[in-house]
């Protein structure tokens, strides 16, 4: 069962705030601010405003702060807000509180890159008297940098001694962060979760990469109109950072403290397309395997689905695989069943995605509302699914798909249902 939630995203600092913001069809996109991008190809991303990295606000929370990387600040704004819907510091035993969590670490700047370079000669021999006694090297940016960073600043903050882990699947991270942390309660291993992802690489040296495999969207007339999922004239993904959290909890255990359920998670499949190291397979074989054990999982079939939140993320391929995939496994009712995907608006959050995206579904399917693909104007004839276009659409909706499939073909699906009480 979910009992709490929160995100901060391009759109907005909570999950009510992104949510209105993307009911409404609106982009964080911009042009990036936080390194220089002249000369590059792509100079468009989605950022977290400063002002929103509000998490270590008290006392106990400042001694942590020092440790945090950019993506863990995201991830304790997140987290503090979906602990305080779930009324997570009434519950006692601690140790039956666990942590998984998608994360990649922080990429250093190259300004830090450059400080550090100063120390050496070219000839093996490295000055660490002068780098220690100059003082302008932080010494925890190895700490920082650590892809278990996240998660063990959670498990401090919010006093979890139970079963930790740090999920490092690209994409699919922050679905199978939750997908496994059900396993864990589903197993007996712990009455509560911390689960979700986080991601801020949005620094030249995290960026770079994907703009020399040519991943990113090169061609658009304004940044607020470069991520297209399934249409003719996408050209790559829009890269952003985030941090999305849910609490999840057995349902006696939830039930027993009288909080709210604002959904469940049905069933959870996970993959790997076994292809190739950066691409995802061309007919969605890893795809079609996590959707169909997400299924199975639940115990349902494709004609009980009402909706599939998208991976979606504006590439020519993944977007041609996925609607393959949806039609593999749905038949021929594939086109009957809406499909849309939240990155036009908010971008690709990498290790966030699938944790925002399992976020959105679930507040629209409590507000009957499904989620836009906004910049949808020249229709694929090889994608031809509704893809909800443009405008968010009133409709009840009560047992969804949510698919996250990972860069080198790690793939993740959740299936999420209305609490029906």
């Amino acid at each position: 069962m979910v009992t709490g939630y929160g995100m901060v995203t391009p759109l907005g600092r909570t999950a009510e705030a992104t949510f209105e913001r993307a009911s409404r069809g609106e982009s964080g996109i911009g042009y990036l601010t936080r390194f220089d991008t002249s000369g590059l190809p792509c100079r468009i991303g989605g950022e977290v405003d400063d002002a929103w990295l509000t998490g270590f606000a008290d006392a106990k929370a400042r001694r942590l702060e020092k440790f945090a990387s950019r993506g863990a600040q995201l991830a304790v704004v997140a987290a503090t807000e979906a602990a305080r819907q779930a009324q997570l510091d009434a519950v006692g035993h601690r140790d039956r509180i666990g942590v998984a969590l998608g994360s990649h670490g922080d990429n250093p700047t190259v300004e830090e890159m450059r400080f550090l370079h100063r120390f050496y000669d070219s000839n093996g021999r490295w000055d660490l008297k002068g780098l220690h006694d100059e003082g302008g090297y932080a010494y925890l940016q190895f700490f920082r940098r650590k892809p278990d960073v996240a998660m063990t600043l959670l498990a401090h903050l919010f006093a979890c001694r139970g079963s930790t882990l740090s999920i490092v699947s690209a994409c699919a991270a922050g679905a199978q962060a939750i997908g496994e942390a059900c396993r864990i309660i589903r197993e007996g291993r712990c009455d509560v979760m911390i689960a979700g992802g986080c991601e801020a690489t949005l620094t030249f040296s995290g960026f770079v990469g994907f703009v020399l495999i040519k991943a990113l969207a090169e061609r658009y007339t304004a940044p607020e109109k470069a991520s297209r999922p399934f249409d003719r004239k996408r050209n790559g993904f829009v890269m952003s950072e985030g941090a999305g959290i849910v609490v999840l909890e057995a349902l006696d255990h939830a039930r027993a403290r009288g909080v709210s359920i604002l959904g469940e998670v049905l069933g959870y499949g996970d993959s790997a397309d076994a292809y190739r190291i950066t691409d995802t397979h061309p007919r969605g074989e890893g795809a079609i395997l996590a959707m169909k054990a997400a299924l199975d999982d639940a115990g349902l079939t494709p004609r009980e689905i009402d909706y599939i939140n998208a991976h979606g993320t504006s590439t020519q391929q993944n977007d041609l695989a996925e609607t393959l995939a949806v039609k593999e496994v749905f038949g021929g009712r594939a086109r009957e069943v809406p499909v849309s995907s939240n990155k036009s608006m908010i971008g690709h959050t990498i290790a966030a995605a699938g944790a925002i995206e399992c976020i959105l579904t679930l507040m629209g399917m409590s507000r009957s509302l499904l989620l836009p693909t906004i910049n949808y104007e020249f229709p694929d004839p090889k994608c031809d699914l509704d893809y909800v276009p443009n405008a968010a659409r009133p409709l009840t909706h009560r047992i969804v798909l949510s698919n996250s499939f990972g860069f080198g073909g790690q793939n993740a699906c959740l299936c999420l249902g209305a609490w029906e009480g």
